[in-house]
């Protein structure tokens, strides 16, 4: 049985992971034509490029890609600087009240956000429509997911180095910055790519926030196949869902040799 278990791992990841993504492809290579009932059959002439390049041109990807880029960028900043700072102190100074903050913060990963009373409030504040009241939103939901796994990971670093760092004559901005930031990086690779995940991806939160003020791919796309621009074109739907993906691919690249020892770290010891 133990035998098995190995096989049936990865034919578990063909069918929920490798099918949805094989059908993306193949659907964002073929004609219209042949994207009318996607399937999972090859096209009989691959014209990826092609609707790449209609998909840039007609869609207006580059003024939704520079509108993600603009709330994502500092949401992931904000998170990284924040969290890791706040589950400094909380994994260091073990007091009741800092197990109830603690206790607090994780909470909002269980807890749904009130979409009507965040979106009331900034129109009070008068942030509602635009990046700034996006970015504040995104790094309110998510601040709980950085402050989890952080946490769980600064408490694996021994305090004797932070403690040599204090004898030096090091202070505590110091120390963090200097000594207990660089250890983090594994677990805050982990973080940003969870983060770019749920953010670049968002469609509701952006929808309520924003209401296309501010242009984001999800929303740009969502605009443009109801406004019938891609009526029947699966094609070049699942051709701009490529195209956005790709960034989150070269991210994913680039930190993965740090993702599975920040998620063992941060959520197992």
């Amino acid at each position: 049985m133990r035998k098995l278990q190995p096989f049936a791992a990865i034919a578990l990841v063909i069918v929920l992971i490798g099918a949805p993504l094989w059908l993306v492809v193949v659907t964002a290579g073929k004609s219209q034509g042949e994207a009318l009932n996607p399937d999972l059959s090859l096209p009989r002439r691959w014209q990826l490029l092609e609707n790449l390049r209609q998909v840039w041109s007609d869609g207006e990807v580059p003024a939704a890609f520079f509108g993600s880029l603009l709330v994502v960028v500092p949401t992931v900043a904000a998170l990284l600087v924040f969290g890791s700072m706040a589950s400094w102190v909380l994994a260091r100074r073990a007091t009741r009240l800092n197990a109830v903050l603690y206790a607090l913060g994780i909470s909002g990963i269980v807890l749904p956000p009130a979409v009507v009373t965040v979106v009331l409030l900034l129109r009070q504040l008068g942030l509602a429509g635009s990046a700034v009241g996006m970015i504040g939103v995104y790094t309110g939901i998510y601040l709980s997911t950085v402050i989890f796994f952080v946490t769980g990971f600064v408490r694996t670093i021994p305090a004797s180095l932070e403690e040599a760092a204090q004898i030096d004559g090091a202070g505590p901005f110091t120390v963090f910055w200097r000594i207990v930031l660089p250890l983090l990086r594994p677990v805050l690779a982990t973080a940003t790519i969870l983060i770019c995940l749920y953010v670049w991806n968002d469609v509701f939160y952006a929808f309520f926030v924003i209401g296309g003020r501010v242009d984001t791919l999800p929303l740009n796309l969502f605009r443009v196949a109801s406004a019938g621009l891609y009526l029947n074109n699966w094609h070049l739907i699942f051709a701009y869902v490529v195209l956005m993906s790709l960034p989150l691919v070269v991210v994913l690249a680039v930190a993965q040799r740090k993702i599975i020892s920040g998620i063992t770290g941060g959520a197992v010891k």
